[in-house]
């Protein structure tokens, strides 16, 4: 696990406040009609004008790999994590939707080196958010709702000296309070700064092998409950990348950039709506 220096830090701060303003222009954008190709646009134009990078596209996670081609990551209704965006696949009322997003900031391009008078390392920036829209079913509201609560039990504990089992037992316990819901153990969060993926894996169910994984003043990490109506289990469809509930039920992911610090934590990537 990477611990941050200042500098980082404050550069995941300004990097997560700008995802943060970004991943909320694009949730307004979302209603009956919009395509997610026309969105994943969007984003990638609002991220070059912040002087950023997607994170996502061209992501590997291995050479052998097909490069993903997009800079979010579009998901509908079953598809819980890593679809592709389309123009031809439109929004439509009842759906819902997520959007996964990260960014690279500030962008080490000689146009941008130039411009700020030195050579800056970029940082990354990790998170996700599920819009409803339209009209949608109380089951299903319900869903959207408790998977971003969990988020925010996972937050709470994400202290320092406090364990990495932790966030997953208060995410996993909250949910469970709530009724029955598949918690996805194949996809966990991660470490996140440096790169986009980094250790430690940070899981929604209680891991006791995590225990003795503690976190520390500098760590940052992606806190990211995937929720279900149905099972936990997962598989991915032909095109490589989209990852679906294998029991097609309708999920959910929410996602954020969390600063482990001295007093506690600061949650880089909070939307300026947000409320908590």
């Amino acid at each position: 696990m990477l611990i941050k220096s200042k500098s980082d830090i404050k550069n995941i701060i300004e990097n997560g406040k700008r995802m943060g303003e970004i991943l909320e222009k694009l949730a307004v954008l979302c209603r009956p009609g919009i395509s997610s190709g026309e969105i994943d646009e969007q984003a990638e134009k609002m991220i070059i004008k912040a002087g950023g990078r997607p994170a996502f596209k061209g992501y590997k996670t291995s050479v052998a790999d097909r490069p993903f081609p997009a800079t979010i990551c579009a998901s509908f209704n079953e598809e819980i994590v890593h679809g592709i965006p389309r123009k031809d696949r439109v929004l439509k009322d009842g759906d819902i939707f997520s959007i996964d997003i990260g960014m690279c900031w500030p962008e080490n391009s000689r146009r941008f080196i130039k411009s700020i008078k030195s050579k800056v390392k970029g940082v990354f920036s990790d998170t996700a958010v599920t819009v409803v829209i339209g009209e949608v079913s109380e089951k299903i509201q319900k869903l959207v709702d408790v998977t971003q609560q969990s988020l925010e039990e996972g937050i709470k504990v994400a202290q320092p000296g406090n364990s990495v089992a932790a966030i997953g037992r208060a995410v996993e316990t909250y949910v469970q309070s709530q009724g029955k819901y598949g918690i996805v153990r194949d996809l966990v969060g991660h470490g996140v700064g440096h790169k986009v993926h980094e250790d430690p894996h940070i899981p929604n169910y209680y891991d006791p092998a995590l225990e003795s994984v503690i976190l520390r003043p500098g760590m940052v990490i992606a806190i990211e409950p995937m929720i279900s109506l149905g099972g936990w289990q997962v598989e991915t469809m032909g095109d490589g990348w989209t990852i679906r509930m294998k029991d097609k039920s309708s999920c959910a992911h929410f996602e954020h950039t969390i600063i482990i610090t001295e007093q506690g934590n600061i949650v880089a990537t909070r939307r300026p709506s947000e409320s908590v």
